[in-house]
Formats: C-alpha cells, sequence, structure tokens
C-alpha cells in the first residue's frame, strides 16, 4: 500500500514569461512527484502519456517513483504564458491524453490518493466516488473548472461538484477557483461553504499573499516566504500539495503542513521546472525564514 498515490497527466508545458520561453515536462503528476521522490515516503505515481513524454516517464523511474503508465495517444500539451505578476497567467491546450477510470485502479491501495486533473473530462466522479472507499481522497480543483474550445482554456463551473465533494477529505483550491465553484467571493465564506458541502480541509492558495487552510471550523493563516528570484510559477500549487499531503500524512498538524508546504513552493518558484531537493533543505529555508 502506498503512503501517497498522486493521479494525474505528464504534460508537455510551454512557458513563457518575461524572461523568454521554455519548454518543459509538466502537470500535476510531475511536480507532485518530483517534490517527494527524495522525501521517506511510500509514494504512487500513475499517469497516462503519449510517446513524447515515455522519457520523462522513465526518468521519474529512475528516481525512484513507483510509477505506472497507461496507455495513450496523445500527451496533455499546455501553453502558458505569464505576466510580470507570475501570480497571473493565460493558457491554451494544445493537445489531450485519455481520461482515467475506475477499472484502472481495481489494484491500487493507498492511504491518501490525490487527484490533479488537469481538465474537466479528466476523471469521472464515479472514480472521485471509488477511491475515496479506499483511502482519504485530496483533490486540486483547477481541472474540473477548466473547459477547452478552440485550444482556449474557459472557465466553468463543476456540474457534479455536489456529488463529488462529500468523497473528497482535502480540496485544494485558489481564491478564483473557490469563487467558481461557490459563487462567493470572500475567500473564508467560501471556504465555510465547501466544508458545508462535506470537505473536511479546504485549503486555499493565495500565490505571493500565502495560503489559508479551514478545518474543523478553524482558519490557519499561512505565510508565504520570498523567494531567492522569481524564476518559474508553474507547478507551485502542486509543490505545495506535495508538501502539504507529505506532512500531513506524518501527523503533522495544519499549520506546520502549511508552512513546510510554503517553503517547498518557494524553493521550487526559484528555479525552472520541478523541485528535486530534500526534506532537510526545506526545513532549513524555514529555520532561516523564521527567525
Amino acid at each position: 500500500m502506498f503512503d501517497i498515490c498522486c493521479i494525474g497527466h505528464i504534460t508537455k508545458d510551454k512557458v513563457v514569461n518575461t524572461s523568454g520561453e521554455l519548454y518543459l515536462a509538466g502537470g500535476t503528476a510531475f511536480y507532485f512527484a518530483n517534490a517527494l521522490h527524495q522525501m521517506p515516503v511510500n509514494l504512487g505515481l500513475v499517469t497516462a502519456v503519449g510517446s513524447t513524454e515515455l522519457l520523462v516517464a522513465e526518468q521519474l523511474k529512475q528516481k525512484g517513483v513507483n510509477l505506472t503508465v497507461l496507455p495513450s495517444e496523445h500527451s496533455v500539451y499546455f501553453e502558458n504564458i505569464y505576466a510580470q505578476n507570475q501570480d497571473h497567467r493565460t493558457q491554451r491546450v494544445l493537445q489531450k491524453a485519455e481520461p482515467f477510470d475506475v477499472e484502472q485502479f481495481a489494484d491500487v491501495e493507498a492511504r491518501i490518493f490525490h487527484l490533479g486533473p488537469l481538465l474537466a473530462d479528466d476523471m469521472p466522479l464515479e472514480l472521485i466516488q471509488y477511491l475515496s472507499t479506499k483511502g482519504k481522497v485530496s483533490l486540486d480543483a483547477q481541472g474540473y473548472l477548466r473547459e477547452v474550445r478552440d485550444y482556449q482554456v474557459h472557465a466553468i463551473d463543476w456540474p457534479e461538484k455536489l456529488q463529488a465533494l462529500p468523497h473528497i477529505s482535502i480540496l485544494k483550491v485558489n481564491e478564483f477557483e473557490s469563487e467558481v465553484l461557490t459563487g462567493i467571493n470572500d475567500i473564508r465564506d467560501g471556504a465555510r461553504q465547501l466544508a458545508d458541502w462535506g470537505v473536511e480541509e479546504v485549503v486555499v492558495t493565495l500565490g505571493s499573499a500565502g495560503s489559508l487552510i479551514y478545518v474543523d471550523g478553524e482558519f490557519h493563516e499561512i505565510p508565504a516566504y520570498v523567494p531567492t528570484s522569481i524564476t518559474d510559477a508553474t507547478g507551485c500549487g502542486d509543490t505545495y500539495m506535495a508538501g502539504y499531503l507529505y506532512q500531513r500524512n506524518q501527523g503533522k498538524d495544519v499549520t506546520t503542513s502549511g508552512k513546510f508546504a510554503a517553503a517547498v513552493a518557494s524553493l521550487k518558484i526559484a528555479t525552472p521546472g520541478p523541485y528535486t531537493g530534500t526534506e532537510r533543505q526545506v526545513l532549513q529555508f524555514l529555520s532561516e525564514h523564521e527567525q
């Protein structure tokens, strides 16, 4: 049995920012697995990629990630364009991969399943319901709020949210996603609504303003730590959740877990690509920034 099993597509990403263009692998699965591969956790990863990303999958296996690669004609191909403010980006989707289904997970066991759908049709409601009978389900909601029309990503509500959310133990949203889901623009009231719909832990990431975690009727304010440089913000939310779930799986409290997650995300933003460092480096960074 895995401590944490991440499910999501590895993508091909084109990142455009004020420094130029980068072509990188990406997706929740990629950033999540890289962030944890050097930490003492029994991690599983299930992805579906086309031939262009098979090398990336093989490289993750060589790092020691227990990886299952499902067949797909194509990989997801994202174009991410950032302005000077790295909290804001525009996206296009140039290719899509095959969705996941329940039958693929009959033999997969984990304490926590972290789902990272990138697009609205990546993972059916039935998969969330099924996995919740096997372990805790953690979800990054962003994919369910993205619809692709003529390559452009459009924000949508999640039609099945009321059926899905009672099966989700930990939900990660940003402030915009929270408002789309709830229709409420106040962050705290939005978190309360998501909890009322059945979520146990609501994690709201706020970019450079930190994050807010709502559990058992209590808010935990998590600071953002200033990175040494701002190089590549793609995957920061995925990296944050890797750190958060890693700590929660170890039995750490919400605030400790949130601060560790924020530190990992800050270390990640300073370099292109994923965070690939150790737990010791994260703890050293935290000690330096909390003095």
